[in-house]
Order: C-alpha cells, then structure tokens, then sequence
C-alpha cells in the first residue's frame, strides 16, 4: 500500500493534464482494490482448510448412497450457512432432495422383424418391473447414427417427454456397453426408452424386459446470494461433491478414495467463491451455488437441478471441476470446456486482462469433456455452462485412484485459480456482460 501511494504522488506532482490524476483514478484505482480485498478475502489457508475437510478419511470416500455422502452434504451445509448464503425459496435448509430409482436388469429379450436380439443389446430406461412393447405400442423411434456425438445423443434421452425406441449404430458397439451403469440409476418417469444396439431399423419388433426396482433418497447442497436488480437473472457456480467411496487396498494407497482433486477441489472452489461474493455485495444478478451429487454414477444431480430453473433465466454457469494440480500451461492457468460454443471464455479474459492469468480452449476435444461434466445437464438447454479445469486428461496420475489425495494438490494455485473465477465473472454478475448462449440444436 505504501508503494502504491509514493507511486501516486509521483504521479500527481509531475506535470500533468488537469484531468489525468482523475483519470489515473477512474481506470487504475478501482483495479488495485480489487486486487488488495481479494487477496484479503481469498487466501490459501481457508482453501486448505476445507479442501482438507472434504478430502479427509472422515468422507470414507463420499459415494452415493452412503453415510459418507450424507456427511459430506451437512459439511458442506454448514459452510453455506457460515458463508451467508441463503436456502432456495420454498426450502427450509440447503438440501435439495429428490428421489432415484435403482433398476436392476433381470432379462431383456427383443424381436427384430423375425430376429432374435442379444440380451447385451438392450439397455432399459424405465421405471416398470415387467414391460412388454411391440410396433403397436405407440413407441417413437429414433436413431443414435455412426458419427453422432454418442454421448450428447443420449443425453437427449434421459429425461424423457414420451416413449422411445432408440436404435444404436453398431459402430458405438464398445461404447454401448456403459449405458447400462448410466440407466440402472435413474428419475421416476411414466415414460421409458429403450437403447437397442442394431444395424437394423424393424418394421415388427417385440421387447420385454423385467427389472428390479428400488428407491432411494439424494441431495444436491444449494445456496444462494440474491440479486439486487435482476432477482430473476441467475449465474450459477458449481461442482459436484460425490466421488467412489472405498475401494480395495493397493500396495501404495490405502482402501478410500478421497477425491481431493475429483472433485473435492472444485467444492471448495464454490464454498470459498460464495463467502467471497456475500462479502463484497457487488451481484445484481442472483448467484446460485451448487455442489452437486451423483455425477460419477450419471451426473443426476445437476439434472435434477437443471430441471428447476427456467433455462432462459440462467445467464451462466461456472462448473469447476479437478482444478488441485497444474493446467499443461503451468501455474496461473486453466481451461473452459466448450470454450469456442459461447463467447464467456472471451468475456473472462477481458476481465483478466490486468491479471497475469489466462484461461484458454480445453486442449482435450478428443475426450469431449464438455459432455462429461455437470455443465453439460445445462448446456444442452442452452446455457452458457461450462467446465473450469486445470486437469491433463491424458496423464493425470492420480484420477479415479487412491492416490487422489490432498497432498498431490497444489493449494497456492488452487487459491489463484479461485481468485481468477472470482476477478473474470464480475462483469456478468454485476449485468454489465451476457454471454451468448450454446446452440443447443447442434450438440
């Protein structure tokens, strides 16, 4: 501070334009107060603390349908509450409930014109333990063709407006196969949809599957900072709280998986993010926060979010995902996913631009990341949501292992990489900037 204020008075009594001191303090003042009350408000030892919170053993691994994942949420709860934050209107605490069904598949058995079908072939999406279809079932049929993007394809699909037949290219034969992890997990619906992997389009078909079905209860944790002047415009910061739970023991690692970068890291991204915009009171649009569940079983948690706003209201989304460890850029750097579907990136490195940080395209486009995390449950509705990620994708040593652990992480840049979230959403938290939206038709 003592340097900034000699620098100034060099400048005030050297000849100068009457207006430039004024001028110096419209442009460059306000840069250099942000700049100090951030790095007050933001500071490593808050990030390792409760980095180290939702990393630690006490999480047993934080797996769905477990007492690690219930622990997690009344942690992270009470970080909401600490911050400030305020419950969704209508709820009486920050845990958004649903319910999922657990389908186990007991047999499947089809007909295609006259050809009997593999079992491996069909993957339900339904709710009913005993279904029986045929062409006359009134189901519309749709197909998932060779070049697709087989997973925003089936994305469509997950929450269904009316009966489906989606018949598969045999090309996404490796690919298949996942579906059925994706689909014993699903929303209560009186539709079904049925993925049959075939060469062939049928004129008759027969199907039955039987199930077992299950319920079970899951909470998304979600706060809230409302909006002074556009109450009804959102900008949502998210990550997902859930990881693998416990696992058998290796010879370096013991049996849990912590998580600590997947996605511990992220979590306490938006738990720092939220004590950060509570206190300097500067969004005239709500921001909603949001740590979700079940993304590692088939991101149903921000589906079920997505499903409670109107999609034209929600104006961004900052997911942050596995941002412990260096970019492949190094220090002072991370990627958007989907960077070039919307101008945010642009707009976040404008507001970067005094700032030695950059954000920059995802150098993964291979491994479609934008479809693989819970931004993907908004874009497809049109939201400008994207993925925050430092991860290298193609030699991260420690994801989905026992090594994930805090002390892979590197938690000074961690804090940076949260102060440059923080410094480039200001102009569209504030109103002044709107992102474009994705082109949700062309996914």
């Amino acid at each position: 501070m003592i340097k900034f204020f000699l620098f100034w008075r060099r400048i005030c009594v050297a000849p100068q334009p009457k207006r430039a001191p004024v001028l110096f303090l419209v442009f460059i003042l306000p840069h250099f107060l942000v700049a100090q009350n951030i790095n007050k408000l933001i500071q490593v030892s808050a990030v390792e603390r409760i980095e180290r919170m939702l990393s630690s053993d006490a999480m047993m691994g934080r797996k769905v349908f477990t007492p690690g994942i219930q622990k997690a949420a009344d942690s992270i709860s009470r970080e909401f509450k600490l911050a400030g934050l305020q419950p969704l209107e209508g709820n009486k605490d920050f845990l958004q409930r649903f319910t999922m069904l657990r389908a186990t598949l007991l047999s499947a058995e089809a007909s295609f014109d006259g050809t009997q079908l593999a079992q491996k072939d069909i993957i339900p999406l339904s709710a009913s333990s005993d279904l029986t279809i045929n062409s006359q079932s009134g189901f519309e049929k749709k197909s998932i063709h060779a070049g697709d993007n087989f997973r925003s394809m089936v994305l469509k699909y997950i929450h269904p407006d009316k009966n489906y037949l989606v018949l598969v290219d045999t090309s996404f034969g490796k690919s298949f196969p996942r579906l059925a992890g994706l689909m014993n997990q699903q929303f209560k619906s009186p539709y079904s949809v049925i993925f049959v992997l075939s060469a062939a389009d049928p004129v008759q078909y027969q199907i039955h599957i039987r199930q077992d079905i299950s319920e079970s209860a899951l909470a998304n944790v979600v706060g809230i900072i409302p909006g002074k002047s556009r109450k009804n415009e959102y900008v949502i910061f998210s990550a997902h709280y859930d990881h693998l739970g416990i696992g058998k023991p290796n010879a370096q690692q013991d049996s849990i998986f912590n998580g600590a970068n997947d996605d511990a890291s992220g979590t306490t991204a938006v738990i720092i993010l939220a004590n950060y915009f509570h206190k300097v009171k500067m969004n005239e649009r709500t921001l909603v926060f949001a740590a979700f569940t079940a993304e590692e079983v088939g991101e149903f948690g921000s589906q079920y979010f997505s499903k409670q706003f109107d999609p034209a209201q929600v104006v961004a989304m900052f997911n942050i995902e596995m941002i412990g460890t260096e970019s492949k850029w190094g220090t002072q750097s991370a990627y958007l996913t989907g960077y070039e579907r919307t101008d945010m990136g642009k707009i976040l490195d404008k507001n970067l631009a005094q700032s030695p940080f950059k954000f920059y395209p995802d150098p993964y486009p291979d491994q479609q990341l934008f479809f693989r995390s819970d931004n993907a449950s908004l874009a497809i509705l049109g939201v400008p949501a994207h993925t925050v990620s430092t991860s290298k994708m193609d030699s991260e040593k420690y994801y989905h292992t026992q090594g994930d652990e805090i002390g892979t992480l590197d938690m000074k840049n961690m804090t940076e990489i949260i102060k440059a979230i923080a410094i480039s959403s200001g102009s569209i938290i504030s109103g002044k900037d709107t992102p474009s939206r994705v082109d949700s038709k062309n996914l």
